[in-house]
This record gives structure tokens, C-alpha cells and sequence, in this order.
């Protein structure tokens, strides 16, 4: 197999950068440990951040691959998942690595990996802990989700002859305006990598501005589309379903601080019309649940933590879900979801997951983190776009006393979702090709 070419060299910042991070590697590795460590992370996995393994590579026939993927939390993770089932049917010998940095991506991992795949926390992006990571697993590819650019770690699998990719590619104008500063490092960067697959056609013009190779940059959508559906627990939903006895229902999900009060307001107001209507609220962090509590009491609402042993009842008006892992089940008990993290500039969340339980979607205007999916999705009738708590009242009301256009905006959402879904099988074409993951092409 030829080794894999780098188009730029090394540069005087990406030194200092690597004798910065050495220096500074006690301090972030004691902060990273104390974060895994209060979600309950044995001492042996926090050393995973060292580069330490603690499960030993896989044993691969001849001419199998052992495939490196990295996604920073869940949601990358969750992509990088769909591409380890997708790749394992076209190589049933290729065994995966999948590493991220977060505690609840591990416990997902967990739950969802296939067998031939398996979970490490990324090692920390010094030299001495990606040499000891590499020393161990010996990736013959890497492939990098969405926007972690770690030159320590990149640099290193490189100069090893591990060929990499950088798919579902997203960032921000401000890390474009960022690395544009520094071109020249910017450029050597993007020449580590042997194939570049953005989520659409202004990231890549944005990586080729950045000193990318043109040959290796494709826009191929979004892969969170293509992500298997959020797991649903059956008892909880016919729980729920008993506890509502056919009261309508709307939810609110992922929303951040500052904009539970938009969506209480949005509810006081459908309440008028609607006075049976249930809000399921379901905020981006459980551990806000005591503020979010005092604000629904302020609003004049009654409601019922998810993390109570309270049962939701006939006059409960709000259904604080206050836990983790139980989003799939919440989508799949009602057709209107508000998508949280949009009312303010923060980005917005993932509408792939809403639409695949059938749900249609509602999202204010900060969704910058979803810039190539909602504009296409909401011209499609799949989403609808607020402002504020009025807005707000007024879609989910009309939805409520829309039936048929409920299930428009549902059919909508989901034939979006598939028409995205199906450009996968172009990308498993790409890593296959471009990574040289064919065993005979490996092996020759």
C-alpha cells in the first residue's frame, strides 16, 4: 500500500503549539479526569486521556483494516456509528475504534456499538499521549467527524502512513476567520488529510480557502440524517400514554437557559384555547431542573419532574423530563417538537432525530450549527421557523387544530430526512476508495 501524501510542511506555530501543549498536558489532563470522573469514570478509563489503552487492539485477519473514528461527543459520535454499520457491511473483516471525549458519548458507545467496533476516550492532543495511543491501536485509517482539528494528533497518525478523513465537515465563520490567520499552518493541517466530505458546498469552498486540495474536498450532506432512530423504551411511552389518557401533548426539547421562559409563555397562551394541552419540556442540561422548576412555579404553572416518583396527572400543565437517554421515547409521544437552542444564537440542535420518530419540527432562527439542514427542510414544509413566544403559540396552535397540515409538516420531514440519508451510501464509496480499505487493494 503507498503511503499517503502530505501536501504542506510543518510550521513554526504548529511547533509551538506541540511544546505548549506538553507543557500544559498535567493541568488539562487533571481537568478532563475531574469531568469524567463526576460522571463516574473508573481511574483506569480517565487514563484513556493519557493514551493509555484499556482494552487490547483487535486480533485482524489478513488485509483487514483496523479503522479509527473520533467524534467530540454524542451527536458526532452518533454519525461515526452509522459509518462503522455502513462500512462493516461492505468490510465484514475491518475492525473499528471509535474514541470521543465525553463521559455521556462512552455510555452511548456502549449501548449502541456494534461488536466489531469498540469505545476509547481520545487521547489528550499531546505528543507523548497520542504516541502511546498510536503505539497501541495502530490505525491503518482515521476518520474525524465534523470540526476536531487536533494537529498534534493528526500530525503524528500521519507521519505513521495512516491515511485520514475529515467527514460531515462543519465550521463556524468565526474558526474560518480564525484559522484564515494563520494560513500557512491552516493549509498544512488540511494537506493531513486524504479526503474531506462536508456537510455542504460553502464548508468546502471555506476548506479550500484554507489551503485544502480541491481533488480530495466533496460536499455530501449532513450524516446525522443518516443515524439510526433514538431508542425508545416501551414501558415508559405505555406509561405515558396512560398518565395523558389522550390529552393533546406538545414538547419542547434541548432548550437552554433563557428560553424556557419564551416556551412557558408560548404554553400560558395555548392553555387559553387548548386547556387540557401537556408541555413536555426536556432542557439541553437535567442538572438545570431546580431553575427551570422556580420559573414554571413563576409562570403560574403547575408541573411534574421526571425524576420524582409524582406521577403526571389530569392537572398537571407541565412534564419536566429531568433525565438522560429518554429523548427517542419523548419524540415518539408527540407529532410537535419545539427544538431548543434556537431561539438565542446558540446553533440549534438536531432535527434528523425529531423527524425520524415522526414528529414534525419547530425552530427559532439561531441554527447556525444546522445551516445546510433547516433552510432546505423548512422550504420542504418538514420545519417551521419562530421568533418568539407568540410565534410560537401560534404554530403549535395551528398544528393542534390542523390535523391534515400536521401530517403534511410529518411527511415533509420525513421524506427530507430519507432524501438525505441516501447520499451515505456515496460516502462509504469515498472512505472505501480513498482510505484504501479494499483488503486487496490493502494488501497488494
Amino acid at each position: 500500500m503507498t503511503k499517503p501524501k502530505q501536501t504542506a510542511s510543518p510550521t513554526l506555530l504548529f511547533y509551538s503549539y506541540r511544546a505548549v501543549t506538553a507543557l500544559l498536558a498535567p493541568l488539562a489532563y487533571r481537568k478532563v479526569a475531574a469531568k469524567l470522573a463526576a460522571h463516574g469514570v473508573s481511574e483506569v478509563r480517565q487514563h484513556e486521556r493519557l493514551g493509555e489503552a484499556s482494552q487490547p487492539r483487535p486480533d485482524l485477519s489478513a488485509g483487514a483494516a483496523l479503522i479509527w473514528f473520533h467524534g467530540a461527543s454524542v451527536g458526532e459520535s452518533l454519525a461515526a456509528i452509522t459509518l462503522i454499520n455502513r462500512l462493516h457491511g461492505r468490510l465484514p473483516d475491518a475492525r473499528f475504534l471509535l474514541t470521543s471525549g465525553t463521559a455521556t458519548s462512552a455510555e452511548m458507545a456502549a449501548k449502541r456499538l456494534p461488536k466489531c467496533a469498540q469505545h476509547q476516550f481520545a487521547p489528550l492532543d499531546t505528543a507523548r499521549a497520542v504516541t502511546r495511543f498510536l503505539d497501541h491501536w495502530h490505525p491503518d485509517a482515521g476518520v474525524f467527524v465534523e470540526s476536531e482539528l487536533w494537529p498534534v494528533t493528526l500530525a503524528a497518525a500521519k507521519t505513521r502512513g495512516t491515511r485520514l478523513a475529515l467527514v460531515n465537515a462543519r465550521l463556524s465563520a468565526k474558526s474560518v476567520a480564525g484559522w484564515r490567520k494563520k494560513l500557512p499552518t491552516a493549509r498544512f493541517i488540511m494537506g493531513l488529510f486524504d479526503l474531506l466530505l462536508t456537510q455542504n458546498k460553502a464548508v468546502a469552498e471555506d476548506l479550500l480557502s484554507l489551503g485544502a486540495d480541491p481533488a480530495r474536498v466533496f460536499p455530501s450532506g449532513n450524516l446525522k440524517a443518516g443515524a439510526a432512530a433514538l431508542p425508545q423504551k416501551a414501558d415508559v411511552l405505555a406509561e405515558m400514554h396512560t398518565a395523558l389518557a389522550g390529552r393533546p401533548l406538545w414538547i419542547a426539547s434541548s432548550t437552554h437557559k433563557g428560553e424556557e421562559e419564551a416556551v412557558l409563555e408560548a404554553h400560558k397562551a395555548l392553555l387559553r384555547d387548548h386547556p387540557d394541552l401537556c408541555l413536555l419540556l426536556v432542557p439541553r442540561h437535567p442538572e438545570r431542573a431546580e431553575e427551570i422548576s422556580r420559573k414554571i412555579t413563576q409562570a403560574g404553572l403547575t408541573y411534574v419532574k421526571r425524576s420524582t416518583t409524582s406521577p403526571l396527572a389530569a392537572q398537571t400543565q407541565v412534564y419536566l423530563a429531568d433525565t438522560l437517554g429518554e429523548l427517542g421515547t419523548w419524540y415518539a409521544l408527540s407529532p410537535i417538537v419545539f427544538l431548543g437552542g434556537s431561539l438565542l444564537p446558540i446553533g440549534g440542535h438536531n432535527p434528523f432525530e425529531v423527524a425520524q420518530a415522526g414528529a414534525a419540527v419547530l425552530t427559532g432562527p439561531g441554527y447556525s450549527n444546522f445551516i445546510e439542514t433547516f433552510p432546505p427542510m423548512i422550504a420542504s414544509g418538514g420545519a417551521k421557523e419562530v421568533t418568539n413566544a407568540m410565534d410560537l403559540a401560534r404554530a403549535v396552535d395551528l398544528w393542534l387544530t390542523q390535523p391534515d397540515q400536521l401530517q403534511n409538516a410529518r411527511n415533509a420531514a420525513r421524506s427530507y430526512v430519507e432524501e438525505q440519508s441516501g447520499q451515505l451510501d456515496a460516502v462509504v464509496d469515498r472512505l472505501i476508495s480513498s482510505l484504501s480499505l479494499n483488503s486487496a487493494e490493502r494488501a497488494s
